[in-house]
């Protein structure tokens, strides 16, 4: 590969990364925002609760959307590349005809499932009527996923952006009130309304690109067969991904705990799964398009493609995690209270399971960029029952800081697992650059991660941001090095100066 066109790749990697990061960084921050008050308003039992229903609600979703919004961006996609725009209102339809279908079974599931819902998840009070309010969300959630998916397809990025940052900034609004005068009480409306703020949201832009359109209707649900079985492989490995987190919290609640340790494990988790998690949101928007675009039997742009996208996310996450980990007792006061403290540890542990996962989400989407969808949904199901195995035995033993540890073990045994399987599968080869990087950043994150162990404040924080500036470092080194994005930018601004 020429010098030139391995410049390109990281061009482009770095340019998309960058566009959908920065949304996704503005979203973590109008989010923390919320969160802090809701901390301050609810404590953390009362974000356990929170908790509890969310996770319930995207379960239930998830084992009903049959993975539309997923599965249908390939097809509007194509035909949107295609330029025929009567075959893509057409089939916009056909997705929103589905996406009504999946809409009310959702809804009729969480209906006829309430009590039995209520019985698994709580072992105090009756909360069955809070599980048929809920079945609203489960039904709002189907038809916004259906429009994203138009949207994504026709791509309308630019919307996309809009609506998420519109989205949080309704819902901060929205919620916060609500919290403020009815506590508790107020999680289920809190919950019900984000959802229909953002299905409006949603509708208002993608109704205005391809307006509702009811006559023609009849038939449509049997056009759409084809999206639907391309979606069943990611639907399930949601549905075990969503069921492993509902149990996990169900767990700890019913387990003789208190309400107070779901929680913490759901703000620690928050913290660093989700928050940090939402760096890699460009994957599917830009990555797996290119991915698929690989040839059959290139083996060789195959793995370019992988180390590449490894390269450039490992190179951007490092640094974050580094300054996550060094500076999580300042910052929890801040985005939550003081209350929330005992959550650091295992925060700060597991913040090295990000690191692994910016090796395995780029290899993992490789079966569904070729078609193999069971490879990827036994993947899957192998990566789930080792973390839910993984998180009780750890809470168990360990409390918090257990389930810290055993989020990095079983991202660890995702990245061997998916590694192994791709390689013998694809023929799939980890670069000398890629075990470069991740060695060298690794070693400065677990660094930070020790001086935290100083007893000293100012040696502590003076090693600690010493860290943190050796990995940012070392990572602007090598992108400034690869990537002809930095000397560009730099120009503009002189130009401006």
């Amino acid at each position: 590969m020429t010098t030139k066109e391995s410049t390109d790749s990281y061009n482009h990697v770095l340019k998309y990364t960058g566009i959908f990061g920065g949304v996704q960084g503005l979203n973590i921050i109008v989010s923390l925002v919320r969160n802090k008050c809701l901390a301050l308003l609810l404590g953390p039992n009362g974000m356990g609760l929170a908790s509890l229903f969310n996770t319930t609600v995207t379960f239930l979703s998830q084992a009903t959307n049959f993975g539309i919004s997923f599965s249908a961006v390939k097809n509007v996609s194509e035909l949107f590349d295609r330029g025929d725009e009567a075959a893509v209102r057409h089939f916009v339809k056909v997705v929103r005809a589905w996406s009504l279908l999946t809409a009310l079974l959702g809804m009729l599931l969480c209906i006829v499932a309430s009590p039995l819902l209520n019985r698994l998840t709580f072992t105090w009070g009756n909360h069955t009527l809070h599980f048929l309010v809920l079945s609203l969300a489960v039904g709002m959630m189907a038809i916004t996923g259906g429009e994203t998916a138009i949207l994504k397809g026709a791509r309308q990025l630019r919307s996309l952006a809009v609506i998420q940052i519109a989205a949080v900034l309704s819902t901060l609004v929205v919620s916060v009130p609500l919290y403020y005068f009815f506590y508790e009480t107020g999680v289920v409306p809190v919950i019900v309304l984000m959802a229909f703020v953002t299905m409006i949201l949603t509708i208002r832009h993608s109704y205005r690109l391809y307006p509702l359109e009811l006559r023609g209707a009849r038939g449509l649900l049997g056009e759409g067969t084809g999206m639907i079985r391309l979606g069943v492989a990611f639907v399930a490995a949601g549905i075990i991904g969503s069921g492993a987190e509902m149990f996990i919290r169900s767990y700890m609640n019913v387990s003789g705990r208190d309400l107070d340790f779901v929680g913490l494990y759901n703000a620690g988790f928050m913290l660093t799964v989700t928050y940090v998690g939402m760096v890699f949101s460009a994957m599917e928007t830009d990555y797996f398009p290119r991915l698929s675009a690989v040839p059959e039997g290139d083996r060789e742009g195959l793995c370019h493609t992988i180390n590449r996208q490894i390269e450039v996310t490992l190179l951007l996450v490092a640094p974050m995690l580094a300054a996550f980990v060094v500076m999580l007792p300042l910052l929890v006061p801040l985005l939550f209270t003081e209350k929330f403290l005992p959550m650091v540890p295992m925060a700060q542990v597991a913040a090295f399971s990000m690191l692994l996962k910016a090796l395995s989400l780029p290899m993992g989407y490789t079966n569904l960029a070729r078609s193999n969808s069971m490879g990827y949904l036994i993947l899957e199901s192998i990566y789930y029952v080792v973390f839910v195995l993984l998180v009780i035995w750890g809470f168990e033993y360990w409390g918090l800081l257990g389930t810290g540890i055993a989020l990095v073990v079983s991202y660890a045994v995702e990245v061997i697992t998916v590694g192994l399987y791709i390689r013998h599968r694809y023929g799939y080869k980890m670069s000398a650059m890629v075990v470069r990087y991740s060695a060298l950043q690794y070693t400065l994150c677990v660094l930070a991660y020790l001086t935290t162990f100083i007893a000293a404040p100012a040696l502590r924080w003076a090693l600690g941001c010493a860290m943190i500036i050796a990995s940012v470092g070392v990572s602007v080194a090598i992108l400034r090095k690869k990537s002809s994005l930095w000397n560009t930018l730099l120009r503009k601004v002189l130009k401006r100066g």
